[in-house]
């Protein structure tokens, strides 16, 4: 089934319901909501012209640069809730750089060679969009898992104590997906693709693929962010 942009009007009912409760409740942040959902509309439009080029003309290093630009954005976004702390340190970046390279690039390399065995192993069509899925997740558990962290460190707790805490904290939104998928909800990919008209079986095996990696991507991350801010780390105790 095609959707149209004129169907897609519809999407402001609920857009619009958000908004009217932030203009209730907090309205001071009213306008950043609306930004960035002006924004997603104009970045997804965009990305999706860029998408049909990349699908056209396929090209290592053309894969390789779009997955390196999102990874540095990734990482400017994952310590965007630092920036308000008096911890904050732009080696903050560097971090997550770090962490999102060897957590999201072991989970893709994986995917790509072992699961998949795509074939080039630079298809945009599967390595861009896995990518971006990766990234993501890993990137809010990163924010999740640093902002944990400096709150523990604030509270009093040693660096291995907040490290700990910050990390199961973090982890919960993974782990309840684990717990949920297939009994609560059907994942937006593993829905996608019976929508599209996959045979639930194969949506199924995609989707256990998913779930595993974004837990190893997401873990991965999180474990090289607080290692990385620990190391860094000079307030309050220092064992």
């Amino acid at each position: 089934m095609v959707i149209s942009w004129w169907s897609l009007l519809w999407c402001i009912v609920p857009v619009a319901i958000v908004a009217a409760i932030y203009a209730c409740w907090c309205a001071e942040d009213l306008l950043e909501v609306l930004y960035a959902c002006l924004r997603m509309v104009i970045q997804l439009a965009l990305v999706g012209f860029a998408l049909i080029w990349l699908f056209d003309h396929p090209d290592a290093y053309i894969s390789v640069a779009v997955i390196l630009g999102m990874l540095g954005i990734a990482a400017w976004i994952a310590i965007r809730p630092l920036r308000k702390l008096a911890e904050f340190s732009p080696h903050s970046w560097l971090g997550a750089v770090i962490a999102l390279v060897i957590g999201v690039g072991i989970c893709l390399l994986i995917t790509m060679l072992g699961v998949l065995a795509i074939s080039p192993w630079f298809k945009p069509s599967f390595i861009i969009p896995l990518a971006g899925m990766y990234l993501a997740n890993s990137m809010n558990v990163i924010s999740l898992s640093a902002e944990r962290y400096f709150a523990e460190r604030r509270g009093g707790c040693y660096k291995s104590q907040a490290k700990k805490r910050a990390f199961k904290a973090s982890m919960i939104p993974q782990v309840n997906g684990l717990f949920a998928v297939g009994l609560v909800s059907l994942p937006g990919m593993m829905t996608g693709q019976i929508i599209s008209g996959v045979e639930p079986m194969i949506a199924v095996r995609y989707q256990i693929m998913i779930m595993a990696m974004l837990l190893g991507s997401t873990g991965m991350a999180a474990a090289l962010m607080l290692n990385w801010l620990s190391s860094k780390d000079r307030i309050l105790r220092n064992t």
